[in-house]
């Protein structure tokens, strides 16, 4: 069979056997029905949720006058921007409710929960928020995006009991009411976005974010495969009621499960403690699908240069190496022990220095200095972390946190960890992979013909994923859950959605 697969900013096509079995998320394995998609069938829903939350007051009785709010916004790496993106309706009917209540329109902050990631620019606030609240709050200064390196509006909270340092945005500290807007999307990192993942890497510092994404919790034996009973979890979970108990009060949280277009198929406010579970079991229905009959030898897909944290991730080497440790950690219940993946990338040496302004460092230290493996270079965290010159770029020219390339290196050693061979199809530097661990070929049929001489035999198991970057991720399982390699692995049985 021929299929086209992602490459630079287009495509290439590679010829496989006809054997082959093809998953594209939404199309191989429908998702649940989502909720009407008129603006007033989601702010009636949505207006239910808030009103009816799980495990602490609705918003309208926390509300009242003189109540200061921050609204904690997830940034543009996630959750849709179309006219009726979750984020856009539930500040709506969250304000609606508010205001109803004597809030007044000066109390209000809108704060984008950028975290390690770039701060949100202008034309993204526009485009997350749309026209309407935009213009509502951006001309008053009630817009703004957290900055985790700005001390005065940043609050210490000391250290949980499990040693993290939690540091967070004052803003949020400070404010009567504080509402997470979240989405229940698919993420390597824990099991889901949303919930208490939101406030501890969205509102934090790289203090509290270097208890999370480092290798002593990401290269544990329950990180992989993704799940939401993992240490990382936890350590979310944790963080997020320290915050809540130093604060004296709790998150209201807003989120929506989303489907592979980014449509709503369920809502869940309240306290995410008590919400998270509920939220997750409607989630499990459309993330964790339960497809496979049998174990893949060979896994190809292809990588864009524009996706996920923006433009250059596919040709980055360390960007490139937390993108193929993701597909890892989300499918690797379906992964023959041997496994390899073989997958199309420019990989031409473009590093985008203005985004990554810390990444060809970080990359040529590795090439030397006894660096064997990426979670090596673990230790120059602190030191690439206080680099003032990557700290002003990060403040004020819309570059990555410096120590965000550090979750980049210890995602990235999963890939070489959890499969035989990585082939790289069509590199223009093909040394640049080579220097990464990677296999170099000019064409999948020249790959694929070396993996199965060195790897996986002349009848592998062969699954192609040709969406695999430019849709809503799932997490792949086994048809039969007594096959999969994790408690997590049972059968979701919760309903939602239609």
């Amino acid at each position: 069979m021929n299929l086209d697969f992602e490459y630079g900013h287009g495509f290439m096509s590679a010829q496989l056997p006809d054997s082959t079995d093809v998953f594209i998320p939404g199309v191989t394995v429908p998702d649940p029905l989502c909720l009407e998609q008129t603006w007033e069938a989601l702010y009636n829903a949505t207006l239910e949720s808030i009103r009816n939350p799980i495990g602490m007051e609705p918003l309208g009785e926390l509300a009242g006058p003189g109540k200061t709010v921050v609204f904690v916004i997830p940034d543009i790496v996630k959750g849709g921007n179309q006219a009726t993106s979750h984020r856009k309706v539930a500040i709506r009917a969250c304000l609606d409710e508010l205001y109803s209540k004597g809030v007044e329109k000066k109390d209000i902050l809108l704060l984008f929960s950028n975290g390690l990631h770039p701060r949100a620019t202008v034309q993204e606030m526009r485009t997350i928020l749309g026209d309407d609240l935009f213009g509502e709050f951006y001309p008053s200064g009630q817009i703004t995006s957290h900055d985790s390196e700005d001390y005065e509006h940043l609050v210490d909270l000391g250290y949980t009991s499990q040693g993290d340092h939690v540091i967070m945005n004052k803003y949020v500290y400070d404010a009567d009411i504080a509402i997470l807007i979240g989405h229940a999307q698919g993420n390597p990192y824990g099991g889901y976005s949303g919930g208490y993942k939101h406030c501890a890497t969205g509102i934090t510092h790289w203090r509290s974010i270097s208890a999370l994404h480092v290798p002593q919790v990401m290269h544990r034996q329950d990180f992989v495969p993704v799940s939401t009973h993992s240490l990382m979890r936890d350590k979310f979970d944790q963080q997020g009621m320290f915050m809540e108990e130093r604060m004296g009060k709790k998150f209201f949280c807003c989120d929506a499960v989303l489907d592979t277009k980014s449509r709503q198929i369920q809502i869940f406010s309240g306290y995410a403690r008590d919400m998270q579970p509920i939220c997750w079991k409607c989630a499990d229905k459309r993330t964790y699908v339960h497809w496979a009959e049998k174990k893949y030898d060979v896994v190809v897909f292809g990588m864009p240069t524009n996706f996920h944290y923006g433009d250059g991730m596919g040709t980055n080497p360390i960007q490139m190496m937390q993108a193929l440790s993701a597909q890892v950690i989300r499918h690797k219940r379906i992964l023959a022990d041997h496994c390899v993946f073989i997958v199309s990338s420019i990989c031409d040496g473009w590093f985008h220095d203005e985004r990554w302004p810390y990444l060809r460092e970080l990359y040529q230290m590795f090439q030397h200095d006894y660096m064997n493996i990426l979670p090596d270079m673990n230790r120059y965290g602190e030191y690439f972390a206080t680099n003032q010159e990557y700290i002003r770029k990060y403040r004020f020219a819309n570059a990555f946190h410096p120590f965000h390339g550090f979750s980049m290196m210890s995602c990235g050693h999963l890939a070489e960890e959890h499969t035989s061979a990585i082939y790289i199809v069509g590199a223009r530097e093909p040394g640049i992979a080579r220097s990464m661990g990677l296999k170099t070929r000019a064409t999948f049929q020249e790959a694929l013909q070396d993996a199965m001489k060195k790897y996986v035999g002349f009848e592998p198991n062969i699954l192609a994923l040709p969406q695999a970057f430019t849709t809503t991720a799932v997490h792949l399982c086994m048809k039969d859950p007594s096959l999969n390699s994790h408690a997590r692995d049972s059968a979701p049985a919760f309903p939602c959605g239609g």
